[in-house]
Order: structure tokens, then C-alpha cells, then sequence
């Protein structure tokens, strides 16, 4: 690989990922800020339909009639006006929160298409991609230490104007990468081969499906880390949640350099457990540490987020693609991406914000109390859907058939 390519694509995903981090990790307390509170789950409600209807939009229309980086580009633009807009609209909930879904519209399928214009551009993708795609977590990291860290503006609309500028210049800086012609042209495409209802009807058995089941039941309970930990982290006295919260992207860093070491000496059904395990040791400090905000213990759970996510998303991508047959591996990703993206943290963020509205009525200090019964609701969820997989998966697999 060229060195003017490595730079274009490293930027490339810097910048993805940087969008994301930017408003992701602060607009909840900026929601509570400006009276939103009650509102906060639509925010995380917005990305899981995104990522329900972003397959359709990939598999029928850009991947088929369009160069990847034109509708990189052309995607990064509206999401970017989107995310720019979104704080003019902050005098009614309903207005704010179709700003941030065009913005999620907008946005998702670009994570697909970035990596598609990677693996297109490079000659060795297990190599190389891993490099790149670090890019992406730096720039996630980046972005909440600039704008929580430096800028101190978690309350404020300042991370959705960046985040919002930062698409636009991606927006712009897409139409100079490598002309990637659309990889799918010609072909055609059906709704079930997208959703992956094939795949899945081909990939059909007991331990395929309770993974599926288990995936998709874990990430109800998942749903409430994204949504409320930046504003538990702030009733709990931390002046710059956003940034507090960035730590938990650098034990991502980390970990993802060791899960091949864990991975192959622990098999997939230890590894998946580990990760469902480290989730429900998360929320089990989030809830001891709450009442009297015992920092180590909220830094604690923040920093299980390598494990959290690596062992349990990063592992589950690894075992569909060594059980998928080599022609139906796409449509077994992008199933397992509509159901725990998707379907799984689509139900989790309203659950999560039902809950959060009957149980956490105050602000500050006076909510710590609250927030302790709160996290014991999704670590005892992710406790029983951990011993389910534990006890019907058995990590016996037959040999893949290409």
C-alpha cells in the first residue's frame, strides 16, 4: 500500500470515528441541560434505526450505482448540515431529536462504506486494516478529550457543532480518496438476502441460534451505558464526563491488541463470556460506587468498556465469520449487525429510558441514591442472559464448509 493511500484512508477514519465520539459521549448532559432530561433515550434511539435501515440503503443503492467515495461523500454532508442544524431546533424535543436521526441516517452507512473503500484500497486487509482502523478509536479518543477535556463543554451544543463540522470536512475530504467503483455493480439484490434471513436460514443451529438469542437479549441491558453513563458520571461529580468516559475507548485500544491471545486459547464460548461477564461487572460498580461516588469503582467500570466490547461484539463478529460459509459472510455480518445494533439496542435505549424516567427524578447528589437501583436493574438482565448462553451454548463447532 502507498503511503499517500495509508495517510488518505487514516484520515478517513480518524475523522469517521471522531464525528461519532464528539457528540456521542456529551449530548445527553446537554439534553438534561437544557431541559431535556426525560428525553435523553430518543437520542440513543436514533442509531439503532439507523442501523436497521442502513443494510437496505448499502446492499440496494450504494453498493450497486454509486463510487464509494462519492457517496461517502455526499452522506457525510447531509450528516454533518444534520448535526450542524440540530441545536437551532433545541426549542422542541421532537425537532431536536429528527435532527440527530437525519444525522444517524445520514452517518450510519458511512462506517460500512468507510470500510469498504478500505479493504478495496489495501493488498493485504489482515495486515494492514487493523492499522487503519486504530485510526478510528484514536479519533474517538480525540474527540472526547477536545471537547470534554479541553473545551470543558459537555453541557453545551458545542460537541454537536464540532461533530457537525467534522462531517463536513470529511464530507469534502471523501471526494479526494481513491476512486473505489461501486463493488457490487450489476448485481442484484432481494430484501432477504440484506436482511440475511438466507444466512440465517442456512446458518440455523442450536449454538448459532443461541448466540443469535443471547446477542440480542444482552444488548437490551447494554443500552444503558450508551445512554446514561455520561450523565451518572456527571451526578457523581466528575467536572468533564466526556473525558472521564474516553478512558474507556483507551482499554478498548488495549484489549483489542490482546483478544487474538485470549481468543485462541479460550475458545469462543469463554471469550463471549468473559465479555457478557465484564458487562455485568460494570453496571455491579456503577451500582456499589453510586451512593457515596466512589471514583475508583465508576473508573472502574468505565475502564471494563475494552472488555465489554472486544470479548463480546469483537468476539461475536469472529465467530460468525468462521462459521458463515465464504458466500453468505456478508449477509451473516450484517444480520448480526441488525440484530444487536439494531433490533437489540433499539429496544434496550426506550427500555433503559423508561426506566431511567421512573426511577431517576433527581439531579446531582440528591440522584446518586437512585442511579444505585438503577444499574442493579441492567446487571441482574445481563447476569440471567449470561447463564443462559453459559449453560445452552456449547462451543462445539462442526467445520466450516466454503
Amino acid at each position: 500500500m502507498k503511503g499517500k493511500v495509508f495517510s488518505q484512508l487514516s484520515i478517513m477514519m480518524f475523522l469517521e470515528f471522531f464525528i461519532w465520539g464528539a457528540w456521542y459521549v456529551t449530548v445527553a448532559n446537554y439534553m438534561g441541560e437544557i431541559g431535556m432530561k426525560d428525553y435523553v433515550y430518543w437520542a440513543f434511539t436514533v442509531g439503532p434505526i439507523a442501523a436497521i435501515v442502513s443494510p437496505f440503503f448499502l446492499g440496494m443503492v450504494a453498493d450497486r450505482f454509486f463510487a464509494t467515495q462519492k457517496v461517502l461523500g455526499v452522506m457525510h454532508l447531509i450528516g454533518g448540515v444534520a448535526m450542524f442544524c440540530a441545536p437551532f431546533l433545541s426549542f422542541s424535543p421532537v425537532l431536536f431529536i429528527i435532527g440527530l436521526l437525519i444525522h444517524m441516517l445520514a452517518y450510519q452507512p458511512t462506517i460500512g462504506l468507510a470500510n469498504t473503500l478500505a479493504f478495496r484500497n489495501i493488498s493485504n486487509q489482515e495486515k494492514e486494516f487493523p492499522v487503519i482502523r486504530v485510526f478510528g478509536t484514536i479519533g474517538w479518543i480525540v474527540a472526547g478529550i477536545f471537547v470534554s477535556g479541553i473545551l470543558g463543554a459537555d453541557k453545551t451544543d458545542i460537541p454537536l457543532r464540532v461533530a457537525g463540522v467534522a462531517g463536513v470536512l470529511l464530507g469534502l475530504f471523501s471526494f479526494t480518496l481513491p476512486d473505489t467503483p461501486p463493488p457490487a455493480a450489476g448485481q442484484k439484490a432481494t430484501f432477504r438476502e440484506i436482511a440475511g434471513i438466507d444466512a440465517l436460514k442456512r446458518l440455523s443451529g442450536k449454538n448459532f441460534n443461541v448466540f443469535i438469542f443471547s446477542s440480542l437479549l444482552i444488548c437490551i441491558p447494554l443500552a444503558a451505558y450508551y445512554s446514561y453513563a455520561q450523565m451518572f458520571v456527571g451526578d457523581a461529580g466528575f467536572p468533564k464526563p466526556g473525558f472521564s468516559l474516553s478512558f474507556g475507548q483507551m482499554s478498548e485500544a488495549v484489549f483489542i491488541l490482546l483478544l487474538p491471545f485470549f481468543f485462541s486459547r479460550l475458545g469462543v464460548k469463554k471469550t463471549l463470556l468473559i465479555g457478557m461477564g465484564a458487562w455485568v461487572a460494570r453496571y455491579v460498580l456503577f451500582s456499589l460506587g453510586a451512593s457515596d461516588a466512589v471514583a475508583w469503582m465508576i473508573y472502574g467500570g468505565i475502564i471494563l468498556h475494552g472488555i465489554c466490547y472486544d470479548f463480546f461484539f469483537v468476539t461475536g463478529q469472529i465467530y460468525v465469520d468462521k462459521k458463515a460459509p465464504a458466500d453468505i459472510r456478508g449477509q451473516a455480518q450484517g444480520f448480526l449487525v441488525l440484530v444487536t445494533y439494531g433490533v437489540g439496542m433499539l429496544i434496550g435505549a426506550q427500555v433503559s429510558g423508561w426506566i431511567f424516567n421512573a426511577r431517576v427524578t433527581e439531579t446531582g447528589a440528591a440522584a446518586l441514591p437512585q442511579w444505585q437501583g438503577f444499574w442493579w436493574l441492567p446487571a441482574v438482565f445481563a447476569a440471567v442472559i449470561m447463564v443462559i448462553f453459559w449453560v445452552f451454548f456449547s462451543g462445539k463447532e462442526g467445520k466450516r464448509k466454503n
